[in-house]
């Protein structure tokens, strides 16, 4: 009887630590992210919200040092000695919660929270203990530095902004690991109470609840009593922020081909802006001649990749095809074709830019071809036929060149 008892003790024991080997999905977090572009620095140039309409940057693998250090000062003191889960905190929140006779503290690690934040089920009893079974479960899968990540990521700061990536942005117009302590100790507090970041409210204990955090992190030596002062006279963020626009177009063109990405492009972000700024200059001398699209691309020639790319301008106007890409929008086949012939003309001698084409009305065995104005120009160098797109010209050069030879070129070039 005893060998039966214990043989079926040891089907349990096995079932069960099976099932808590198994107990923890794949993957915690099947969300959708944002779209986020940088340039080769890995300067931020333009994001685009999820799916779900979030601003939710894809996870990163390091924590900024200040938030870390905030957010473990703030939420977890003992993260770096638990397996999970914190006896002494669990016991401390209960006896305060049945003082109060109401929920006034959850106990809660921030490997827990992490849990509670892929589930994201109604807070019982019950979700408590099966948080507190899958924390411990979570410890065994990854790092504290992962831990501390995904909570970094998925925590909630408020509205739309979701992760310590976008809340930067989004509250103090900069990158997460350009924070001061003072915007690191208010990003701590936030995912406690995200419904604080709602500024036109609840300022005041927004304040007394980073100045208590500023406070810890000096007691504890982390921070000096100068940073200390400084960062208490820092005010508390206003209104969200826009994202930066740089490169709008470029961006949009990677939302569409790979949404939910962290996407390091080869642009310049500095020359981008020059570019963007120039191309602004003279649209609007264009739009005097009814000239209303204007677009710009730099390659570099010798690795092929692009340094500045502009599809249009205006992007934040209203205007009618202001937020189409001229650089990706379908042309007709003659426009294509003319760049190509004036290369192969210029690469055989045929012409120089200066050269003179003629623009006057022709007939080849019945085919007339006209320019799109329907005018004529009598006369036209050759590259203010191509920069123009001067049908007839065009046409006249194609004849010396030779169909057969342009047509063969074509192939060859793909």
């Amino acid at each position: 009887m005893k060998r039966k008892i214990k043989q079926v003790m040891f089907v349990l024991l096995g079932i069960g630590l099976l099932g808590y080997v198994f107990c923890l999905p794949r993957d915690l977090f099947t969300t959708p992210y944002s779209t986020v572009v940088v340039d080769r620095e890995g300067e931020l140039l333009g994001a685009r919200t999820a799916s779900d309409e979030q601003w939710r940057f894809p996870p990163q693998e390091e924590v900024p040092g200040k938030f870390k250090e905030a957010i473990i000062a703030f939420e977890d003191q003992y993260f770096y000695y638990h397996w999970g889960v914190n006896p002494i905190a669990f016991l401390r929140a209960l006896i305060q919660n049945i003082k109060q006779k109401k929920v006034v503290s959850g106990g809660s690690t921030l490997t827990m929270q992490v849990i509670r934040l892929s589930r994201n089920k109604p807070r019982t009893i019950q979700e408590k203990i099966i948080e507190t079974i899958l924390a411990t479960r979570l410890e065994f899968r990854y790092s504290k530095k992962k831990i501390l990540a995904l909570y970094a990521s998925q925590a909630p700061f408020g509205g739309n902004v979701v992760g310590i990536g976008a809340a930067s942005w989004r509250y103090f117009g900069h990158a997460a690991h350009d924070l001061s302590w003072a915007e690191a100790a208010t990003l701590a507090v936030l995912p406690n109470s995200p419904s604080l970041i709602h500024l036109s409210r609840s300022r005041d204990r927004l304040l007394v609840k980073r100045n208590n955090l500023l406070l810890r992190l000096k007691n504890k030596g982390t921070i000096d009593e100068e940073t200390y002062e400084l960062a208490l006279s820092e005010p508390l963020p206003g209104e969200p922020l826009p994202l930066p626009q740089t490169a709008p177009y470029f961006v949009d063109k990677w939302y569409k081909k790979s949404t939910g990405q962290l996407v390091q492009s080869t642009l310049k972000r500095t020359l981008q802006e020059q570019v963007e700024e120039l191309l602004g200059r003279w649209n609007n001398q264009f739009r005097k001649n009814d000239i209303r699209h204007l677009s710009a691309i730099i390659i570099d020639v010798e690795t092929n990749e692009i340094l500045s790319y502009c599809g249009n301008v205006g992007y934040e106007e209203k205007g009618l095809g202001n937020q189409v890409d001229v650089m990706q929008a379908p042309r007709s086949t003659g426009s294509i074709l003319k760049p190509f012939l004036y290369a192969a003309t210029l690469d055989e001698g045929l012409i120089l830019p200066h050269t003179l084409l003629p623009d006057i009305p022709v007939n080849f065995s019945g085919f007339s071809p006209q320019n799109f104005n329907l005018q004529f120009e009598g006369a036209a160098p050759a590259s203010e036929a191509i920069i123009r797109s001067l049908n007839v010209p065009c046409v006249d050069l194609l004849r010396p060149y030779s169909v057969p030879k342009f047509y063969s070129l074509l192939k060859n070039i793909g």
